[in-house]
């Protein structure tokens, strides 16, 4: 069989399940197309860390090309997908014609839900991209300076109030680094105003924060965000978020600086399928990761929904990710092969972890929870060792360590105004 008769396996998305299924067919008899709108593969755990300050934007970041480029069977192309057309089996893509497949991986992730509210966004804006952390990193660090012009008491309160909606992992890790940003790292920088004054609001309409992990573990990771001068409002849902602030329920409370952390929606491959989803969207793909009735279309990440042994849904994260491209590949090498389908795939879980700012965080392993310094020296291990390359790995060490000591991030750079943050007193 030459190059140009194998097997064509078309993914779409460099994301961890693209990826790994991409990196583990590479010595199989196919020719693999990997599609992504962006050309650089993302390590999305850490993007919150590059939105407060923490880390810069390339060492948590890495060019597709350069990921993929010692298997040579493997094409990476940069553009957007718009559609499947699944009678004549290609892929279409915006400005570019279709690209025909064999086997179809899709991998294309997730972006923010507004829960029917995306009239949000613009004051609300959520972490899922590199260029929404650079944003967000502006809008956070320009509050501050925005404070330090203005003279009314009432406008600058407005300014130094940052309030995150939504309190899952995510949530909890922005409002904590929030936090020390504004009572520590910041501390003495400015002259008119003492950023330690600064309010950080957790706002969660469940009744406890981090619904995912127990309730002693919950309790705890609350218990040191105030500790850190965090906020925390539980049982209230956001009913309107606006430039000057949101409303809770009846309440309006003032803030400058709102970001969102409260829901993901997946992308719209259910809609190119035509396959059923649940509400967030995700494709409610068959036990081999196929979509219903498509033998030759798999889904995978955050763009499917698969339901674990216990009924439950696999969590949207890395790890599951990262066995279901596992998965995927192994699945199709055995079809090439003639070999007889592996069982129907199983998620592994490896446990749950969150950090709550530089000192401490939370880890259950089922066997084991941890919770304090402990918890969040495995967090940063666990973390760093799914960093692609060694210099990363240093780089991010280093950068912790020396947060953990000084205090100091020194990725604090507002490299373009915020449209949004005009003069505080004129």
């Amino acid at each position: 069989m030459t190059a140009a008769d194998d097997h064509h396996v078309v993914i779409v998305g460099a994301g961890f399940g693209g990826l790994e299924a991409a990196r583990n067919l590479a010595g199989a008899p196919v020719r693999i197309t990997m599609i992504d709108q962006r050309n650089h593969h993302l390590f999305q755990p850490l993007l919150y860390q590059v939105a407060t300050a923490s880390l810069p934007t390339s060492e948590i970041a890495w060019p597709i090309r350069f990921l993929l480029r010692g298997y040579k069977n493997v094409t990476t192309l940069l553009g957007a997908v718009t559609g499947v057309d699944r009678a004549n089996k290609q892929v279409l893509l915006e400005g570019e014609g279709p690209i025909g497949f064999d086997t179809l991986i899709l991998a294309t992730g997730a972006r923010h839900a507004y829960f029917g509210h995306d009239e949000w966004e613009p004051y609300a804006p959520g972490v899922k991209t590199l260029e929404d952390a650079t944003r967000i990193r502006r809008r956070i660090l320009s509050a501050f300076e925005q404070a330090e012009w203005e003279t009314n008491p009432a406008r600058r309160a407005e300014w130094l109030t940052f309030v995150i909606i939504g309190a899952g992992p995510t949530g909890v890790e922005l409002a904590g680094t929030i936090a020390e940003l504004a009572h520590d790292t910041l501390r003495g920088d400015f002259r008119n105003v003492d950023t330690r004054s600064a309010r950080v609001i957790l706002v969660e309409a469940g009744p406890r924060i981090l619904a995912g992990f127990t309730e002693d573990l919950s309790s705890y990771a609350e218990r040191a965000l105030e500790r850190l001068g965090v906020e925390v409002r539980l049982g209230q849902p956001v009913s309107d978020c606006r430039a000057d602030g949101i409303m809770l329920g009846e309440e309006f409370l003032p803030a400058r600086t709102t970001l969102w952390a409260a829901g993901v929606a997946a992308s719209p491959a259910a809609e190119w399928l035509e396959a059923p989803s649940d509400r967030a969207g995700r494709v409610r793909v068959e036990p081999d990761l196929t979509a219903p009735g498509r033998p030759d279309i798999f889904v995978i990440g955050d763009t499917a929904f698969v339901a674990g042994t216990d009924g439950k849904p696999v969590p949207g994260v890395a790890p599951a990710a990262k066995q279901q491209g596992l998965y995927v590949a192994g699945l199709i090498k055995a079809r090439l092969q003639g070999k007889p389908a592996p069982p129907p795939f199983a998620y592994r879980n490896a446990g749950n972890l969150a950090t709550i700012g530089k000192r401490a965080a939370i880890v259950d392993f089922g066997w084991i929870k941890l919770r304090g310094r402990l918890a969040w020296w495995i967090w940063g291990i666990a973390h760093i060792f799914f960093l692609i390359g060694l210099r990363n790995r240093l780089a991010v060490a280093l950068n912790w360590l020396w947060i953990y000591v000084s205090g100091h991030r020194s990725a604090r750079l507002i490299t373009q105004r915020d449209p949004g943050s005009g003069s505080a007193s004129r």
